[in-house]
């Protein structure tokens, strides 16, 4: 069995509605292999696919928010956020793996994920 990291977000959290994308690595460290980076996929797709991938697999998958910023200040604006943010966090209780989601999308579903994910980047 596998591990799946991800942000552990309060209830209602707006970066859910980012694009989020997977990367998958080994937990052996004697495998020799470099991790791969998949995505975009809506929060709840990318959960179920990661846990769908790393449950009968020793990997190791990071769920995380891409956030699609479009120049040097947007992206200085957003370190500073994190930087100050570090002070306030708070603490929740863990998730346990029944809150995820079961069964991982289709692949249709993937796409119209991309297609609603494509829709917010635009607009």
């Amino acid at each position: 069995m596998g591990t799946l990291v991800t942000l552990h977000l309060p209830p209602g959290s707006p970066i859910t509605e980012q694009p989020w994308v997977i990367t998958f690595g080994s937990l052996d460290e004697t495998e020799d292999w470099e991790p791969i980076v998949c995505g975009p996929y809506e929060h709840q797709h990318a959960l179920a696919l990661a846990r769908a991938v790393v449950i009968d697999d020793d990997l190791m998958a990071v769920v995380e928010p891409m956030l699609a910023l479009d120049g040097v200040a947007a992206i200085r604006r957003e370190i500073d956020l994190a930087r100050d943010a570090t002070d306030d966090q708070d603490d929740f209780e863990p998730l346990v793996a029944q809150e995820y989601p079961g069964e991982p999308p289709e692949p249709a579903e993937v796409l119209a994920g991309w297609r609603r994910i494509a829709g917010r980047l635009t607009t």
